[in-house]
């Protein structure tokens, strides 16, 4: 950047300044951290420009190579500046150094896998009569819009831009202005790839929806990898209807957790906690309902209970800390209101967290924990995404009503199965309309599995082989040998 003390986007391989330049903030503090040119229309125009002609000039979209070897060079510049990474996501985000680590190690290995299927990108061809050959090209469709969230703006850009990348197409970035400082770095990042081409990744930073619009709005952006909420995501797709585009979504999710009577209580319970309070909740797979059965519910409330009121929420700059802020102080109202409502309308209270309104971290979006027992499965509260660390405890008593309340829900994202039962677990999970299951643990998410949503949290996946399939158009070029 040119500027330091601004960071700017990174448009056709120069950085490009606009207004207004807007304040960066420390969730944990509310201190001034940076300033940042926030995008717009003008600068989403230009970075589509700029993707389009590196599209149609470039021989990127035809050399496989080319792909894997910048996707190679991405990974190792990741892994150089991986700890400056994690300096600044905690900082800015808020997330506690662990967790900061975690999300922002993820990204070369996603990098190299993608580089991998790059070179073994295949067509297919066949003879459908004798005197016919056929031949199925895959190619890129064009140019990609990805608009990524701030709750792990690190993993999840990458999660979108190294499939897009290995199949072909050029990128614009829409990244959040919440974490402009983290984008930027990210963005200088990617420009020490020396193989890759300029104007090949574009990216800006916007704190509010107009560079977005006019991603999905575009006709030169025919398709759009969009993570966030469901919401968002229906809307976009109304409008990027029109120009039938393709989209590949992952929205909002409920994750149920079912504790079964023979569930190793002591093992589940550590796992329980940190699926709640990992990036402060804000996270789509949170653990956020928790479904038990009748034997094992006092133990399991007493016990979880008591973690919740030990756990230490702090700034990441304290090493003790177990949990971050959230991302800003509306959000803390936000998510405070829901919890009101929710024991307004008969929810019972087991631990009322809420904001943190004394002593130093009364500067900053802190929350602590919240655990509310229910029984009507249709309040709010269970039915609706909080993004924030607030736990709904739901009885059950048999297999059949624990499958019933995980599934009375619009989300599909995300499950986890606690038992000893090997032969119900699977059984369980086959149940479960969920994109993901994971027994006896949560969160687990690997390079080479698929992952996204059923029903209302998602339409595509990403990770695995299928990722580069939202890029991607079939060709099919037929030629008869016959006199």
């Amino acid at each position: 950047m040119t500027k330091e003390t601004i960071a700017m986007h990174w448009i056709n391989g120069e950085w490009v300044d606009s207004n207004p330049h807007r304040e960066s903030i420390d969730p944990a503090t509310y201190q001034v951290i940076g300033s940042y040119a926030d995008g717009g229309v003008e600068v989403a125009a230009a970075a589509i420009a700029a993707a389009r002609r590196a599209f149609e000039t470039t021989e990127w979209k035809r050399d496989a190579s080319l792909r894997a070897r910048v996707l190679e060079e991405l990974a190792a510049s990741f892994e150089r500046h991986t700890d400056s990474l994690v300096e600044q996501l905690a900082l800015e985000n808020g997330k506690v150094r662990p967790e900061a680590s975690l999300e922002v190690n993820m990204v070369p290995s996603k990098l190299c896998y993608y580089a991998a299927l790059a070179r073994v990108e295949r067509g297919h061809s066949g003879t459908p009569r004798p005197d016919v050959l056929s031949i199925v090209l895959r190619e890129p469709m064009g140019v990609a819009g990805i608009i990524v969230p701030w709750n792990s703006p690190v993993v999840l850009m990458i999660r979108s831009l190294a499939p897009a990348l290995a199949a072909g197409a050029t990128v614009v970035i829409k990244m959040p202005g919440q974490t402009a400082q983290t984008n930027a770095l990210t963005a200088k990042v990617m420009s020490e790839a020396p193989s890759l081409p300029r104007g090949v990744i574009n990216l800006f930073s916007e704190l509010g929806a107009e560079g977005s619009k006019q991603l999905v709005a575009s006709p030169a952006v025919p398709v759009i990898s969009f993570t966030g909420s469901t919401a968002t995501g229906r809307a976009i797709s109304a409008v990027g209807a029109q120009y039938l585009k393709r989209f590949g979504l992952e929205l909002g999710g409920k994750t149920p957790h079912l504790v079964f009577d023979d569930a190793n209580i002591d093992a589940a319970l550590p796992v329980l906690e940190k699926s709640l309070t990992v990036f402060a909740g804000q996270f789509c797979m949170t653990g956020s309902r928790l479904l038990v059965q009748r034997a094992v519910a006092n133990q399991v409330r007493k016990k979880l209970a008591n973690r919740l009121l030990d756990l230490k929420v702090g700034p990441a700059s304290d090493p003790r800390s177990d949990m971050g802020p959230l991302i800003d102080k509306p959000n803390v109202a936000r998510v405070d209101h829901a919890v009101e409502e929710a024991i307004a309308q008969g929810a019972r209270i087991v631990v009322r967290g809420g904001p943190i309104v004394e002593g130093e971290l009364a500067r900053g979006a802190f929350y602590r924990p919240t655990l509310l027992e229910v029984d009507d499965p249709h309040l709010d509260i269970v039915q609706k995404e909080t993004f924030g660390p607030v736990l709904t405890m739901q009885v059950f008593d048999t297999e059949a009503e624990a499958i019933s309340l995980a599934n009375d829900s619009e989300y599909g994202l995300s499950a986890g199965i606690w038992t000893r039962d090997i032969q119900r677990s699977f059984r369980v999970a086959r149940e479960l309309q969920s994109g993901t299951v994971w027994i006896n643990d949560w969160a687990k998410v690997y390079d080479e599995f698929e992952e996204g949503g059923y029903r209302q949290s998602g339409l595509g996946r990403l990770n695995g082989v299928a990722a580069i399939d939202d890029f991607i158009e079939y060709k099919h070029i037929t030629l008869s040998t016959a006199d």
